[in-house]
């Protein structure tokens, strides 16, 4: 009992155990703790063991009653008495080393003690909850992988949606592609067209730069002449009031003015005509800037139409990444279904090396089967002299039929002399009834003749 690796159990909690998960109906009910203690039934010991392996193996009570007779076995009668007994021991003892118990003997089916029967009953106790956690971890992950597989069909459906989206917004339709082919000539055009204006514009920019820088240097030389200009009409009002001046100093100095003044007036005139042809190029810059918004509203546009081509891009960039995820995804789940099946794997492994152990052990313990045998070959022995018996009996039933066959055979001559009889009385029946029947039809004619003789008719 120290060697056992599980806990053996009292005899109440073993009761309401076995009465809640293995038994049912009226065995549940009349299942109690005096079957088990102080001294087992071996009745009640043996429905127990004989429900187990319906519950693990759907093997049915009924079934351990069934003869599994070889061909041409004498007398299968007598084999029915121990073959429950044999099949439940022979199943029992393929079962219980799972429970990790390895004496059981057919001594614990016919005779069971108290100890030796709690303790298996413990060890299959022991078995059923750890089968019962499996099946639920079992359960668990069979679920899990249900709703992964229905997460893959649904990111595969996905996957295919979003395919057919990006096939639909890759590819231009038919009817569009003259309107495509268009667009993209008038933007190759107007690309076109738009590199030169740049290069107008650029080229008339440097020139109002020129223009804006000699405009610059004539206002400043306008400005140091005027300065200059004033401070000769200083000088010359400083000097008119320091010296009397001859006339003809003066008329000198007045022609000099005079040209000075000329020269003043030609510089003007020619500043004026620069500022008319500035003007002049002022105004076609106007209308070259004027060109320029309206090309710009045309590249707004072509903007325009480039932001919708690349939010498509964008949202085919979109869809590419959720399907890369998705596939990202279905490699996990299937990496997560390989490591399941690499468990299972394992797993099957473990239960060979068991198997194999078992086996082992199994072999550890033919020489109890063998003497489990010769106990059964003295049965046997007691078998044949009751097949002996029936033999004699066998004999005397068929002198018992030998005699019923006679008097059958006398009963059949017997009916066959009454059937000739019977045959005979009713055709002499037959012929007096028609001899009747021909006398009464003669007496009616008879009559009918004395009536027409006693009654004449009457003549008017």
């Amino acid at each position: 009992m120290s060697e056992n690796t599980f806990p053996i159990y009292t005899a109440d909690a073993i009761v309401n155990f076995y009465r809640t998960e293995v038994l049912t109906g009226q065995e549940a009910k009349h299942f109690t703790k005096s079957d088990l203690t102080p001294s087992p039934k071996a009745e009640a010991v043996q429905t127990l063991y004989m429900r187990v392996l319906h519950m693990l193996y759907r093997f049915r009570p009924e079934c351990h009653s069934m003869v599994p007779l070889m061909e041409n076995i004498q007398n299968p009668v007598y084999h029915e008495g121990t073959t429950a007994i044999t099949s439940v021991y022979i199943r029992m003892q393929q079962f219980l080393p799972m429970c990790l118990v390895y004496d059981f003997s057919l001594n614990d089916l016919l005779a069971p003690k108290k100890q030796k029967t709690l303790t298996v009953l413990s060890a299959i106790m022991n078995f059923l909850h750890f089968r019962k956690q499996r099946m639920d971890m079992i359960f668990e992950k069979q679920t899990r992988f249900r709703a992964d597989m229905d997460r893959l069909q649904t990111y595969s459906g996905g996957i295919l949606e979003a395919e057919k989206k990006i096939e639909m917004l890759t590819t231009i339709p038919p009817e569009q592609q003259a309107e495509a082919d268009e667009l993209a000539a008038a933007l190759s055009e107007l690309q076109a067209t738009n590199i030169h204006e740049y290069q107008e514009v650029e080229a008339k920019n440097e020139s109002i730069a020129e223009w804006k820088a000699k405009i610059a240097e004539t206002t400043q030389k306008l400005a140091q002449v005027k300065v200059d200009v004033c401070s000769l009409k200083e000088d010359i009002g400083k000097l008119r009031s320091q010296i009397v001046e001859s006339p003809e100093e003066l008329k000198a100095q007045m022609e000099k003015m005079r040209e000075n003044v000329k020269n003043i007036k030609n510089n003007i005139k020619e500043t004026d005509e620069r500022m008319v042809e500035i003007q002049n190029s002022v105004q076609s810059v106007t209308q070259n800037e004027a060109e320029i918004q309206h090309m710009y509203n045309l590249l707004q546009d072509l903007e325009s139409s480039m932001n919708n081509t690349k939010q498509r891009v964008e949202e085919h960039k979109e869809l590419t990444a959720q399907y890369e995820k998705k596939q990202k995804e279905l490699r996990n789940l299937c990496v997560e279904g390989g490591q399941l099946k690499r468990a299972l794997g394992m797993k099957l492994d473990k239960e060979s090396k068991q198997n194999i152990r078992r086996q082992k052990k199994r072999e550890m313990k033919e020489q109890h089967v063998q003497e489990v045998l010769g106990q059964c070959n003295q049965i046997h022995q007691k078998r044949e002299e009751m097949a002996e018996r029936i033999q004699e009996i066998s004999g005397e039933t068929q002198q018992l039929k030998a005699k019923m066959q006679s008097l059958r055979d006398v009963c059949s001559k017997e009916t066959a002399k009454a059937q000739a009889l019977y045959d005979t009385l009713t055709a002499s029946m037959d012929e007096l009834h028609r001899r009747i029947q021909t006398h009464i039809v003669d007496l009616k004619q008879d009559v009918s003749q004395m009536s027409r003789l006693l009654n004449p008719p009457f003549d008017l």
